[in-house]
């Protein structure tokens, strides 16, 4: 039996275990199960905190509801910092990933600010299938076009929409995460510039189908806004779970986000009851 918490950024929910005290047995296939609503405990992703290697307070790794790893998620990135920060008595932790090192601080109020790095902007940083304008990919289906794309450890395309609520998001996705544009498949935003400091946000998530909220996707989606002249450096970013506030920094491009933790429940699991 194996401790976990359910934990959510903005609706944005991951099952939490804790590794640092030795490996656990959790296979690509048992992360699905578990991560599974119907026949698991269900979550958008499946997060282990495993040893701290130098220069960082945890190492995080992240799989998709379908078993595939991430390599960043911002909701999840400022939910682990909470937990090894409450438990050090610190007001900033450094979380690593498999795409580098996320420094987080606390804020008042019960906010989280992550530092998410530099947004990538070359087409082979996305990474695209060839050379493009990351600008303006020559990507289109049914009432979107034309997306800007960039990384944030992990891909993302924008599709900047005059109605959102028009979009058939649900069927746009799948079909557009899987374009052969992008060779490790996409994070697929849909976005409505409401204000240039306001953006309205839904995304598809590669691996994960729709989502209530994506850290990564609301950075890479005012990145996205700011290069197109759309909107400033700094834009609040209201996703259906919620509010995130995104800084793109103009000193050194690295890309702020600010926004709250929540844990759900906490209990235990048994492992093996999942699969191999």
């Amino acid at each position: 039996m194996v401790p976990f918490r359910k934990m959510h950024g903005l609706g944005n929910d991951f099952v939490v275990l804790d590794a640092r005290a030795g490996a656990l047995p959790v296979t690509p296939a048992r992360a699905a199960a578990i991560a599974d609503r119907h026949f698991g405990i269900g979550c958008d992703q499946f997060i282990i905190m495993e040893k701290p290697p130098p220069g960082a307070d945890v190492f995080m790794r992240i799989r998709n509801p379908d078993g595939s790893e991430a390599g960043a998620c911002g909701n999840a990135t400022r939910c682990i910092a909470s937990l090894v920060a409450e438990e050090a008595g610190k007001d900033r932790v450094v979380v690593r990933t498999i795409a580098g090192d996320l420094p987080v601080e606390r804020l008042p109020g019960g906010l989280w600010r992550a530092d998410m790095g530099p947004a990538r902007l070359r087409w082979d940083d996305v990474p695209l299938a060839r050379k493009v304008d990351t600008l303006h990919v020559p990507l289109s289906l049914g009432p979107v076009s034309g997306p800007a794309a960039c990384s944030m450890g992990n891909p993302h395309a924008t599709f900047f929409v005059e109605d959102l609520d028009a979009i058939p998001v649900a069927e746009l996705g799948p079909k557009l995460e899987r374009d052969p544009i992008f060779p490790d498949r996409a994070n697929i935003g849909f976005a409505q510039v409401l204000s240039p400091a306001h953006i309205r946000l839904v995304i598809w998530e590669r691996g994960a189908g729709l989502t209530l909220a994506c850290g990564s996707g609301a950075c890479a989606t005012v990145v996205n806004a700011a290069r197109r002249g759309l909107t400033g450096r700094r834009a609040t970013v209201s996703l259906p779970g919620g509010d995130l506030v995104i800084e793109w920094r103009e000193a050194d491009g690295h890309v702020l986000m600010t926004g709250p933790v929540a844990t759900a429940f906490s209990g235990t699991l048994d492992l093996g009851a999942y699969g191999a």
